[in-house]
């Protein structure tokens, strides 16, 4: 992997990770399109540290408060949901056990067997399809402060399936708000807030695999994840704007064309669903 490379993947993880478009699958999609190599799983993980890292800037006074909450709760366990702050933080720990338990069974299977265009395009084009039915029947009436147990577990769920590249880890967990009744910031907020814990364990897990043989050297994947957090940071800022007055139906076209505009060019021959060997 060159820089200019780097550059590139940066910048689309940068742009992607928080629109409910699949980083993952645009990284893959990229890379096939430009005759890279697949970036992998590795430098995938490692590069979110960067925009994650931005939504800790980001929502920074609300991470502050949940942690005091967190803590308060040490003292008196039974007391966890005594109040907003400590609840949210036991929240975010309940909804990330489902995708910690299943990256690691399907560890392999994220990194090889996922990454197939086929598998991508049509992820995308069906939880594409999800996005828009939540997002046009869903009740959005309920705030962050009506968060319950089964919920945050249901969210939980609903992130672990964006192991697959294509179903969108802000996507995914966004649409199973808007269909448990979530206001769109509501349900966004939550999903980049959840995401934190296991963007970060996958990340530094990861990272033992940089600078191998058959992996991304440290200087290009470094160069990408400094530049996914400044790009990152400004899409949060712009997209919580957004939701407020706007329907995610422009990312829902874009996501059904795209998968469908995948799934031709490897029915055609004009793409190799496998393109690209990891490097």
């Amino acid at each position: 992997m060159g820089w200019l490379e780097a550059l590139v993947l940066g910048l689309v993880q940068g742009l992607t990770e928080f629109l409910p478009i699949s980083s993952s699958a645009h990284l893959r999609i990229t890379a096939a399109f430009a005759g890279w190599g697949d970036p992998g799983a590795a430098f995938t993980a490692v590069t979110q540290i960067g925009t994650e890292t931005a939504v800790v800037i980001y929502f920074r006074k609300d991470l502050l408060r949940f942690i005091k909450g967190f803590f308060r709760t040490l003292a008196s366990p039974k007391k966890w949901m005594a109040d907003q702050d400590s609840k949210m933080a036991w929240l975010l720990i309940i909804g990330t056990l489902p995708i910690a338990v299943l990256g690691l069974l399907f560890e392999d299977e994220i990194s090889h067997a996922f990454r197939d265009l086929r598998l991508i395009a049509f992820t995308l084009i069906l939880f594409g399809v999800l996005l828009g039915i939540a997002d046009k029947i869903g009740a959005k009436q309920r705030k962050l402060d009506d968060l319950t147990p089964p919920h945050g577990l249901a969210y939980g769920f609903a992130q672990a399936m964006a192991l697959i590249p294509g179903v969108s880890r802000s996507g995914g967990t966004t649409t199973a708000g808007l269909l448990m009744g979530y206001r769109r910031e509501s349900a966004a907020e939550y999903a980049f807030l959840l995401a934190m814990p296991a963007v970060f364990a996958s990340g530094f897990y990861k990272l033992t695999d940089i600078g191998g043989d058959n992996s991304p050297p440290w200087g290009p994947t470094i160069f990408a994840t400094v530049i996914s957090f400044f790009v990152g940071y400004a899409v949060i800022a712009w997209l919580m704007k957004y939701i407020k007055t706007r329907t995610f139906t422009p990312f829902v076209i874009y996501r059904v064309a795209l998968g469908l505009a995948l799934l031709l060019l490897v029915m055609f021959g004009a793409l190799d669903p496998n393109a690209g060997p990891v490097v």
